[in-house]
């Protein structure tokens, strides 16, 4: 009887352990989820570099800093306890007690909710393989590199993560779906990092939707790109977008409104694609829920005269012939393009948003649609920096700028000039002579 008493226990004891195992699984495996839904490893993993052992330059207006090391190595957070973890994901607080420089974007990372840091914590120390990279210093110079007025900073513009936790649970009361895409907009998918205007201080100009019209408005350039404008305008904006359009464009990187290029390309990669149909579509929504910034904003209205221009022969517009020779195979003289292959430019909000940087970089450097699970096919556009000189690379910019309907402002040869500058400091030794060479500024 002792005996059965003893292996009944024993039993007992390991379906416990069992079932106690599976759990911890299940927390690491949602853990997983949620650090594809932050996009972690886009910025902690170095071109070549091991999975979130950091390392990865970034550029700031004081200088380049360089991302840590997030593995379970004690040279990364081996040693972080989750208190420890949760003051630098959430608070912008090091294990030494140092702040954080804000690269780390934990403003928008004070709304993860503790459950789903106790996911993370679980990942990082159990899924993740450890690395052994000690982490490079920052190259701003000093004084600027002093850490300690890093503290004052996350006092006035880091939000309250308990506070957040309260005004979270408020909003969930109204419309789960886009309270879930709000929480993943605004706190993980820190979308606001890259996609609201900054101040001088470099805070975000608005962190969520109810702090007004800057929320996703639109940035800054960013080593040659501009996160564009997430609101509900129609000229440079989502205005255009259905839902479903959205959904396909985060899930694929194309959709029949446009494609994917510049930083978007990493996260829908890395991140987007991973992420459930439910998860998306809460993000979509909530998203087509931001009004417009321009009240008087209206939908983009088709012009055909220089598509009827061009049919006839007629390339007397400036940038016409140079559009001729070196666009309308892929985009058309229509400027419809080609659905989810080559984006149509009729319409295209990015086409028209006040600076054409985005859209000039891109002429100059090319760009490739990259492959995802559901959509596998690679589309190249050749980089035109090489035969375009700066004139013929603003006269065709200003073309696709002002055809179609299109409402874009003027670039100039100037403006193109500066941003070839840029991207020759930026080239490889192998590049460098076919770039020069071919410049004409």
């Amino acid at each position: 009887m002792k005996t059965l008493v003893i292996a009944t226990l024993a039993l007992l004891g390991s379906a416990s352990l069992s079932a106690a195992e599976t759990d911890q699984q299940a927390l690491i495996k949602q853990g997983e989820y949620l650090a594809r839904a932050g996009d972690c490893v886009a910025c902690h993993t170095a071109k070549d570099g091991k999975p979130f052992a950091g390392g990865l330059p970034m550029e700031t207006p004081i200088g380049t800093i360089y991302s840590t090391n997030i593995t379970p190595d004690k040279t990364g957070i081996g040693e972080y306890s989750f208190d420890d973890f949760d003051k630098a994901v959430r608070h912008g607080v090091a294990k030494s007690g140092s702040s954080l420089y804000p690269a780390m974007p934990y403003p928008s990372y004070a709304r993860v909710s503790d459950a789903d840091m106790q996911a993370l914590y679980a990942y990082f120390m159990q899924g993740v393989a450890p690395v052994v990279q000690e982490n490079r210093d920052s190259d701003i110079p000093w004084p600027l590199s002093m850490r300690w007025p890093l503290a004052g900073w996350r006092w006035m513009f880091a939000p309250s993560v308990a506070g957040l936790q309260g005004s979270g649970q408020a909003q969930a009361a109204e419309d789960p779906v886009v309270s879930r895409g709000a929480y993943l907009v605004e706190g993980l998918g820190h979308c606001g990092a890259c996609h609201t205007p900054r101040a001088l201080t470099m805070q975000e100009k608005a962190l969520s939707a109810s702090e007004g019209s800057q929320f996703l408005a639109g940035s800054a350039p960013l080593e040659g790109w501009i996160a564009k404008s997430l609101r509900g305008d129609h000229k440079d904006g989502l205005g255009s977008w259905s839902e479903e359009q959205l959904v396909q464009f985060l899930k694929t990187g194309r959709s029949d409104r446009g494609a994917v290029f510049g930083g978007m390309s990493d996260v829908v990669v890395h991140s987007m694609q991973y992420m459930s149909e439910e998860d998306l579509t809460a993000i979509a929504r909530y998203l087509k829920s931001l009004p417009a910034v321009d009240a008087n904003d209206q939908p983009h209205q088709y012009d055909k005269a220089v598509a009827e221009a061009l049919w006839k022969g007629d390339d007397s517009k400036p940038g016409a012939s140079v559009y001729i020779d070196n666009c309308a195979a892929c985009h058309r003289t229509d400027g419809h393009g080609y659905t989810r292959v080559f984006p149509a430019l009729a319409g295209n909000p990015v086409l028209q948003s006040a600076d054409a940087t985005s859209l000039i970089h891109i002429v100059l450097k090319g760009g490739t649609l990259p492959a995802t699970h559901t959509a596998p096919s690679t589309f190249t556009m050749p980089a035109f920096a090489w035969r375009l000189s700066d004139q013929e690379v603003a006269d065709v910019v200003n073309f696709i700028r002002t055809s179609w309907g299109n409402q874009g402002s003027e670039v100039k040869a100037a403006d193109v000039a500066g941003l070839r500058k840029g991207d020759l400091q930026n080239t490889s030794n192998d590049d460098l002579g076919q770039v020069k060479t071919h410049s004409g500024s």
